[in-house]
């Protein structure tokens, strides 16, 4: 029998919930999102990355975060 994976699901923030936020979280969480992008990009240059699709997702999150931020500025 084939072992299960444990599968961490990414939460996705949805621009009406990162508006939410103050300007200081939102860049706390813009500075750990960019650290979980490089290291995404790291585990897929040494072939470690199972879901490429999580690159796209850290990407967008990125920009989706950088959106609201500049429009709180």
């Amino acid at each position: 029998m084939a072992a299960k994976k444990t599968e961490k699901k990414a939460t996705v923030l949805k621009a009406a919930d990162l508006r939410k936020l103050s300007a200081e979280e939102l860049r706390s969480k813009l500075a750990e999102e960019r650290e979980a992008l490089m290291t995404a990009r790291f585990k897929h240059a040494t072939a470690q990355l199972e879901k490429t699709s999580e690159l796209k997702a850290a990407r967008r999150l990125v920009a989706r975060i950088s959106t609201v931020l500049n429009e709180k500025d």
